[in-house]
C-alpha cells in the first residue's frame, strides 16, 4: 500500500479487523470456506504470473529451465555435507518440519478435523500432499522466472521485495490486480488459521472450557471472543515487529525460528507416542525452554566446535531429540498398580 501512501501501521490493523469480523461470524466453518476461495485465487495468481512472464521472456517450459540452469537457479541437490543446504539435511529437515508444522499444528489440522468421517479426512490429507508438490514446483518455477525477468528489465530488488516490484511496476494492470488478490488470499488463511487455533488451544487446554460443565454456552462464547480479540492484538504486535525488522528474506527467518519453537512440540509428541513413562509435569516447561537454548548454542558454535559443520533444517530434529531426552530424564516408569 506504499504506492497509495497508506502506512503499513494502518493497513495491518484493517486487515486483522476484517479477519476478526468474519471469524467471529462463522468460526471454523467460515475459515474452511474462505480458505477454499482464497486458495483458488492464490493459485490463479500463481498460474497467471508464470504464464505471463514465460510469454514476455519468450520461453517455453524447457527453455525456461535451461535459462535458469545457466544462471544457477535450478540447483536441487547440494552435495557438500558441511553445508547447511546439504540435500540429506534438507530431506530429513523438510520431513520433520512437515510433521511439526502441519501434522502437530492445530492451525493446519483443524480443517482436516472438520471433515465428517475419518476416511474422508485421510483422503483430504493425501490429496492435499500431492497437490502441494505440484504447487511448490510452480512456486519454484515462479521464483526462477522472477530473477530472469528482473535481469531482463534491469531490476535490482532481491528476496521478498522482488515479486511485488515485478508485479506492481512491470505487469499489466489486469495481471497486477490478480497478483494483489492472490497475495491477499495467501495472507488471510495464514492469519485467520493461526489466530483461531491459538484461541481454541488456549480455551480448551488452559481454561478447560470443555471440562467446565457449570459455564453456560453464552458465557463460553463471550470468553472465546475475548480471547480471540487478545490473540488478534498479539498477532498485530508481532506483524509490526517483523515489519520493523524488515528482513528481506522473511520466510527463511521464520523457518529458522521454527527450528526452536517447534522442537519442544515434536519432542513432546514423540515422547507421548513412543513411551508410557510418567512425567514430572512441573519440570516439563523447563525442559521445553532449555532444549531450544542448547540447540541455539550448538547452532551458533557448530563451525568452531564441529569442524566447520553448519546446521540446516535438521536443527529442528536436534531440538526435538534434546527435548525427548530431557523429558526422559524427568520421567519414571509407570506403576501398573497405580493405573487401576
Amino acid at each position: 500500500m506504499d504506492a497509495f501512501h497508506v502506512p503499513f501501521s494502518v493497513t495491518a490493523p484493517v486487515i486483522l479487523l476484517m479477519i476478526l469480523l468474519y471469524t467471529y461470524r462463522g468460526g471454523v466453518k467460515t475459515i474452511v470456506w474462505t480458505d477454499t476461495l482464497q486458495t483458488f485465487f492464490m493459485l490463479l495468481a500463481l498460474v497467471v504470473c508464470v504464464g505471463y512472464m514465460l510469454s514476455e521472456l519468450g520461453f517455453g517450459a524447457g527453455s525456461a529451465l535451461e535459462a535458469m540452469g545457466a544462471q544457477g537457479l535450478n540447483t536441487v541437490f547440494t552435495t557438500v555435507p558441511m553445508s547447511a543446504k546439504f540435500f540429506l539435511k534438507q530431506i530429513i529437515g523438510g520431513a520433520v518440519v512437515t510433521i511439526s508444522m502441519t501434522g502437530l499444528d492445530q492451525e493446519m489440522m483443524q480443517k482436516n478435523i472438520s471433515v465428517k468421517t475419518l476416511g474422508d479426512s485421510q483422503k483430504n490429507m493425501v490429496t492435499f500432499s500431492f497437490v502441494l508438490v505440484a504447487v511448490n514446483f510452480l512456486f519454484l518455477i515462479l521464483g526462477g522466472l522472477l530473477y530472469l525477468f528482473a535481469a531482463h528489465n534491469g531490476l535490482t530488488q532481491t528476496g521478498d521485495e522482488l515479486f511485488p516490484a515485478v508485479a506492481i511496476d512491470h505487469l499489466p494492470a489486469a495481471v497486477s490486480l490478480i497478483f494483489i488478490v492472490g497475495l491477499v488470499s495467501a495472507l488471510f488463511p495464514s492469519a485467520d488459521g493461526a489466530i483461531t487455533a491459538l484461541t481454541a488451544s488456549y480455551c480448551i487446554d488452559m481454561l478447560g472450557m470443555q471440562r467446565n460443565q457449570a459455564q453456560s454456552e453464552a458465557r463460553k462464547t463471550r470468553i472465546r471472543q475475548r480471547v480471540h480479540l487478545v490473540f488478534t492484538l498479539v498477532f498485530l504486535i508481532f506483524v509490526l515487529v517483523f515489519k520493523a525488522i524488515n528482513d528481506k528474506n522473511i520466510i527463511d527467518f521464520l523457518l529458522y525460528i521454527a527450528n526452536f519453537t517447534y522442537g519442544p512440540l515434536l519432542g513432546l509428541f514423540a515422547f507421548g507416542i513412543v513411551t508410557k513413562r510418567a512425567l514430572a509435569d512441573r519440570l516439563s516447561p523447563v525442559v521445553c525452554l532449555v532444549a531450544p537454548l542448547i540447540t541455539l548454542l550448538l547452532d551458533k558454535n557448530s563451525v568452531a566446535w564441529l569442524g566447520g559443520y553448519r546446521f540446516g533444517q535438521e536443527l529442528l530434529l536436534l531440538n526435538g531429540l534434546l527435548t525427548f531426552a530431557g523429558l526422559w530424564l524427568i520421567s519414571n516408569a509407570r506403576n501398573p498398580a497405580a493405573q487401576h
